[in-house]
């Protein structure tokens, strides 16, 4: 129900915007206290209210208490004085007053409808215990309180009743039990709610004016950020952009001129790349053509000489060859890695088989390849991928070694990694190199490298496949005394 409820929440993108939560927020903290501070105020107001009402009542019964008792009203109810100040009473505050004498028995009843009866209340027996009562009722509108008729130690009437219904040998005669309408005090209440909820609706609406006000301007930072944005997108400018608002919006800017910025490095290396491309495959094929424009022009040339310039053509076409087949090597690697054919692999026959193919080569330049494994190493990779690391590795070491050198491929691992070292004694590479020789088209020695046939590209190609792996490639040197590589690769595949 819930997950039904947030599609469709995500599906109206009123309720997604920014604008809208703020705009409530600043609604509801304007809306909520109007409408807790009106019910405070006239709860207050009826509370206070209804305790003046109490308090003046209760003073005036009793001193008609007092009179009741002076005038011997419990035993003779025919004093008209009385009667006429209790009926005054009852009208003043629209109400009903009852004299209940010790018996709990009725002797007056100012609507004349309970007299002679026995009223046997809680509140009346508290009363003659002494504790006066008095509850409002909201509902019904109306106070109904207790009074008691006290008859001090000498006789005579108390001047306080409160006080004295407890006090040592007071003796309570009689209680006085009244209802006081409360219908003015609702009328006020209803006129001041009246009051307060116009109040109110003027308050609301200032404040929903307020709020879509305030929302439009703390927005507006965010939709600069998005214009700058915009403007970068369609093309109006490459620069960096640059709005000072708030702490989030400069937070967004900076992430997004990150953003532009390593997009500007990668448009700049794919330009690079281009170029050296171009470059590369242009040099082939103009040796190519220099060398048959000379051959054209030497009509009368010997065979011998025309023997030697199709060498040279067969050389320029097989470097061109490895220049393209590198690149579509490189392209392959730049794919994901879900194109990787993952199998369990022998490692050290595998690198006996790579050493086995290129042990000619190394006879050929006079190097002796040294292959030592501390244990057996077997590991999930991509078989062809890692032979071509492997490959490009041991014959870079070959090829940039020195005359009766030596190449060493030292096979280890642990329960996580397999780690294949391939150092040599050969030319080394400058420490200025270290960051740039798995660059594409990088080269340390270009004058070296065109004479022995390098594309530039072996080691990049090289990195691709081992970060495919989830491994890692490093190079250590000396110049002039030699170069160690080491790869590390885990164990097991993870595939992200």
């Amino acid at each position: 129900m819930l997950s039904r409820l947030k599609a469709l929440f995500m599906k109206i993108p009123v309720l997604r915007s920014v604008r809208i939560y703020i705009f409530l927020l600043l609604l509801v903290m304007g809306i909520v206290p109007s409408f807790v501070m009106r019910l405070g105020i006239l709860r207050s107001y009826e509370e206070r209210a209804v305790s003046l009402r109490i308090s003046d009542t209760q003073t005036q019964f009793m001193i008609i208490a007092n009179h009741l008792l002076n005038n011997n009203y419990l035993q003779d109810t025919s004093n008209e004085a009385i009667n006429a100040e209790l009926e005054q009473m009852s009208n003043l505050y629209d109400g009903r007053v009852l004299i209940i004498n010790e018996n709990f028995r009725v002797v007056k009843d100012t609507y004349g409808i309970s007299e002679g009866r026995t009223i046997i209340s809680e509140e009346v027996i508290l009363c003659f215990q002494g504790e006066n009562t008095a509850n409002y009722d909201r509902k019904g509108s109306y106070i109904e309180m207790t009074v008691p008729i006290v008859e001090s130690v000498s006789g005579t009437a108390a001047n306080n009743a409160a006080s004295s219904a407890k006090s040592e040998g007071a003796k309570i005669k009689g209680v006085l039990l009244a209802t006081v309408s409360t219908d003015s005090i609702r009328a006020t209440l209803e006129l001041l709610r009246r009051n307060a909820l116009i109040i109110e609706i003027v308050m609301v609406i200032c404040i929903f004016g307020i709020s879509v006000a305030l929302s439009s301007i703390l927005i507006r930072p965010f939709n600069r950020v998005t214009q700058a944005i915009n403007e970068v997108k369609d093309g109006f400018t490459d620069e960096p952009i640059c709005v000072q608002d708030y702490l989030e919006t400069e937070q967004i800017v900076d992430a997004f001129n990150q953003l532009l910025n390593r997009m500007k490095v990668i448009d700049d290396s794919r330009q690079e790349f281009v170029a050296n491309v171009s470059h590369e495959l242009k040099t082939p094929l103009t040796s190519m053509k220099v060398l048959a424009d000379s051959l054209m022009q030497m009509e009368d040339a010997p065979i011998e000489l025309y023997q030697e310039f199709m060498q040279d053509i067969g050389a320029e076409i097989e470097r061109e060859n490895k220049i393209v087949n590198d690149l579509l090597a490189l392209v392959k690697m730049d794919k994901t890695a879900a194109q990787l054919n993952i199998e369990t692999v022998d490692v050290n026959e595998l690198l006996e088989l790579v050493l086995k193919r290129l042990r000619p080569i190394a006879r050929q330049r006079d190097v002796e390849v040294v292959f030592e494994s501390i244990r057996p190493v077997s590991a999930e990779i991509d078989e062809v991928k890692m032979t071509q690391v492997f490959t490009n590795l041991v014959e870079n070491a070959i090829k940039y070694n020195k005359e009766h050198g030596w190449v060493k491929v030292l096979l280890d691992a642990d329960h996580q990694f397999f780690t294949v070292e391939i150092s040599d004694s050969g030319i080394g590479i400058p420490e200025s190199d270290y960051d740039h020789i798995f660059e594409r088209f990088y080269r340390v020695d270009k004058s070296h490298s065109r004479e022995i046939g390098g594309t530039g590209l072996g080691l990049a190609i090289t990195r691709n496949a081992v970060l495919l792996h989830r491994g890692s490639v490093k190079v250590s040197s000396v110049e002039g005394e030699g170069t160690c590589f080491t790869v590390k690769i885990p164990l097991t595949y993870v595939k992200q």
